[in-house]
């Protein structure tokens, strides 16, 4: 296990529920790549630091702030982490609740790539179509 990796991933989620936003600048590298797999609008593949941040942004404002991701476990290696998190929030009437996956590829704990894939591809598309 690498400490270091795990302790960045806590620090994200930590920052994606409120905590210090200089963690997202840390951890994700400036030239980071995003993908998000699916059909829907936000499944992207998301390239460099502030495009990333724009799916963040894009995600509160398409759910009103009420998207929240809950971290559940993670692991890592020293090239590879996994995170699973519970995914939550609810737009245009609908709700998401789903386990989803982040995929890690990093260099000393800075994420150079991650991939987002849904437990549930079904809920997801239904709720970001």
């Amino acid at each position: 296990m690498n400490a270091e990796a795990l302790a960045g991933i806590d620090r994200v989620f930590a920052a994606f529920r409120g905590g210090d936003p200089r963690a997202l600048f840390d951890v994700i590298a400036a030239d980071a790549i995003w993908i998000v797999n699916g059909t829907v609008p936000v499944a992207q593949e998301y390239v460099g630091r502030e495009r990333i941040f724009e799916l963040f942004r894009e995600t509160r404002r398409l759910t009103e702030g009420t998207y929240l991701s809950t971290l559940r476990w993670s692991l890592a290696d020293d090239e590879h982490a996994v995170a699973v998190y519970r995914a939550q929030g609810r737009r245009l009437g609908r709700e998401l609740d789903i386990d989803q996956v982040l995929l890690i590829e990093h260099e000393q704990g800075t994420w150079r790539q991650i991939t987002a894939i849904p437990a549930d591809p079904p809920a997801f598309e239904a709720f970001w179509r």
